[in-house]
């Protein structure tokens, strides 16, 4: 049976941590939590429920996670977030195949609840993400904000689980808003870097198309209330980067 070291990262994620952790003692042979000098107690909560806490300056979701991978004992690396829990069907699914492991790397589905909504369009589900892999067939990017794990042989298969990978984003709608600028900004600066330019024209019909494919054709109206705030807020996501970008394409 193959041995698992899950790894995660943190910064301030006292309310989320516990519950992460807790999802993975069925599954996973050590836990390792990289944490970035967390200023509440997420370490002291980490190490009571059993992880292993290595501190680590943050430079980057892709870099951390990174070095996150290469502190741990098993080449078997499990990938959560602190603010996610496997369901009960997805520790069942890592069991059975922790015996058998046909591929190379595994995906999830990505369920999220949003200020205590599970929500099933909107294009937030199902996403499905690599997130369980052999550490010795792949490389883990190091961009800024979409990371993730990449197979060396980009024809090998990828395995898919049943279940869910349940993800805590967003408690408010105050949380989703300065999560929007702080990835509006970080995604400006890398499109401004390559040297994109956005016109008036983008700039007004780019968030009225993700609205309308958000909400109309990824059948974000079936998840109601929340469904629409989800559409609109990220549409409103869009504007506000082609905004930045605009603007900081005209001071260079």
């Amino acid at each position: 049976m193959a041995k698992i070291s899950a790894v995660i990262i943190t910064f301030n994620e006292a309310n989320n941590i516990a519950r992460c952790i807790r999802s993975l003692h069925q599954v996973a042979d050590e836990i390792i939590v990289v944490d970035s000098f967390s200023t509440d107690n997420t370490a002291a909560i980490a190490e009571k429920e059993g992880a292993k806490i290595i501190y680590h300056s943050f430079e980057g979701y892709g870099v951390q996670k990174n070095f996150a991978q290469r502190q741990a004992a098993n080449d078997w690396i499990l990938s959560l977030d602190a603010d996610e829990e496997l369901s009960a069907q997805l520790k069942q699914s890592i069991q059975e195949v922790k015996t058998n492991l046909e591929f190379n790397a595994y995906k999830f589905n990505i369920l999220t609840n949003y200020c205590g909504k599970w929500i099933h369009h909107c294009g937030w589900y199902p996403q499905p993400k690599i997130r369980l892999w052999n550490r010795l067939r792949g490389d883990m990017s190091n961009d800024r904000v979409h990371e993730g794990w990449h197979m060396t042989d980009k024809n090998a298969p990828v395995g898919h689980l049943k279940g869910n990978l349940l993800h805590y984003s967003y408690a408010t709608i105050s949380d989703h808003i300065r999560k929007l600028e702080q990835y509006s900004e970080i995604k400006a600066q890398i499109e401004i870097a390559k040297g994109k330019k956005v016109s008036i024209f983008n700039l007004w019909i780019t968030p009225k198309w993700v609205f309308f494919v958000d909400y109309i054709i990824r059948r974000g109206f079936l998840d109601g209330y929340y469904g629409y705030l989800i559409c609109r807020l990220s549409a409103f996501s869009s504007y506000v980067k082609y905004a930045k970008i605009r603007q900081y394409s005209e001071k260079k």
